[in-house]
């Protein structure tokens, strides 16, 4: 997670400032129904009024690529770096790729200058990553991890044969090997067999024929469990990227030069208030800390694998300003309740920290930024606390834990009148804190 944030801010920045053909339309409702779906497009169609200019290169809808990324495993903090004996690891992938085109209508794939999205299987050989924490005769080989993700690619500029873009992606990853005090307990990067993935890149596109491509780029993967379990401090992969991509011919383009764009869903730009629920689980870093190198090797509990999961609320008002089709910005008043304090209590008070505060509610303000590409939305928050007291590790572990960040993925759906579910990430100086699902609803204003 530690550079999930730097990058997803860079890809706002690409976002605002690269070129795309914006469609200036008509004002409609926020989040229309379906009904008003159809009377927007249908007033659309009789009465084109924009015009865009095309790309000249579009791709096709569907098309395929596959993909080696031969890099480095990069340690999350300077401890883990130390670990890290060998670094070396391998990955292939495979991708099915669909990109919109010009006569769809769709305005977002107009924004976003045509963007492709993809459904791809991608494994990471990393038997050439080892690890050696403490003293052992033996060192903790990083497992194979197999991920399947999807894809959102968005070209910044292109021409008849270059294309530059950036992507982001998400997934679930399944690890081979994860720590446990028999023969992995050097292994404090993966802790379950199940793992949250996050990729985000750049790629240079060569095109060789109407139908064939050579791609190469820079990859940035993680895999971590979102503080569902413990360890988790994540394996962070950094690799060039090569490979080649198929796509059939596209629409012809003097058929569709210059034609109207219909617009089948927009939105208007201005104020609304967003209200939103979260439920979320977690294990304890203090759990993790206390039973790895507090207690005696005589313990049962020593290097135990064994961690109790917690309960984790909360609550965000957020005032936002819809100025673009794609983006909404805005600040948020953020209140937590977790139901683990009295455990970490615990914790302080049989280590002789019995000083520390301690309480199960925290607030916190936040500056938050969302995302458009139709029906889905992707919400990146970052804040700081107001109040909060979580004892000793919440003030001295991993980094300034006043800080704290939230990424998350959601859908909304057109018979709710916008309330919108999906799931989030929080995270503190970008290492997971809990995982939460979440249900939101907006009031424009």
């Amino acid at each position: 997670m530690r550079i999930i944030c730097t990058l997803l801010l860079l890809v706002a920045s690409i976002s605002l400032f690269a070129e795309s053909n914006i469609v200036d339309t008509a004002k409609y409702n926020f989040f229309p129904t379906e009904e008003e779906d159809s009377a927007i497009a249908s007033s659309t169609h009789e009465k084109p009024s924009t015009y865009i200019k095309l790309p000249e290169n579009l791709p096709s809808r569907w098309g395929f690529a596959v993909m080696a990324m031969p890099g480095n495993v990069v340690g999350p903090d300077k401890w883990s770096r130390e670990w890290l004996q060998k670094h070396r690891t391998f990955s292939l992938a495979g991708e099915l790729r669909y990109t919109p085109q010009p006569s769809d209508g769709d305005n977002f794939a107009t924004d976003y200058n045509y963007p492709t999205f993809s459904i791809g299987f991608r494994y990471s050989f990393n038997h050439g990553t080892e690890l050696q924490r403490i003293e052992k005769d033996y060192n903790s080989v990083l497992g194979d991890v197999a991920t399947l993700y999807g894809k959102f690619s968005r070209p910044f500029w292109r021409n008849r044969h270059f294309e530059f873009a950036y992507y982001i992606g998400t997934g679930i990853g399944y690890s081979h090997k994860k720590y446990n005090k028999t023969d992995e307990v050097n292994n404090e990067f993966i802790g379950s067999i199940w793992n949250i993935y996050f990729t985000a890149g750049l790629t240079a596109t060569y095109k060789i024929d109407r139908e064939w491509s050579i791609l190469a780029g820079v990859d940035f993967s993680h895999h971590s469990n979102g503080a569902l379990y413990r360890p988790n401090k994540g394996t962070n992969y950094i690799s060039p990227l090569v490979g080649v991509a198929y796509t059939p011919t596209s629409e012809k383009e003097h058929i569709i030069k210059d034609k109207p764009v219909l617009t089948p869903v927009d939105y208007s730009k201005g104020m609304f208030l967003e209200f939103s629920l979260g439920a979320g689980a977690k294990t304890l870093l203090e759990d993790w800390q206390y039973t790895q190198y507090s207690i005696s090797p005589d313990d049962p509990r020593y290097h135990t694998t064994k961690f109790s999961v917690y309960g984790t609320y909360s609550l965000q008002s957020a005032l936002l300003y819809r100025y673009a089709r794609r983006w909404a910005s805005g600040l948020s008043l953020d209140i937590f309740y977790s139901d683990y304090a009295s455990k970490i209590k615990y914790i302080d008070d049989i280590q002789g920290r019995k000083d520390e505060k301690h309480s199960p509610w925290s607030v916190g303000l936040a500056l938050k930024h969302e995302v458009y590409y139709g029906r889905f939305s992707a919400r990146l928050g970052i804040g700081a606390y107001v109040y909060r007291h979580m004892g000793y590790a919440a003030r001295h572990s991993e980094g300034p834990q006043w800080l704290y960040e939230r990424i998350g993925l959601f859908y909304s759906i057109p018979a709710l009148h916008g309330a919108a579910f999906g799931f989030n990430v929080l995270a503190h100086a970008t290492k997971a804190d809990f995982t939460e699902l979440v249900i939101s609803y907006p009031i424009k204003l």
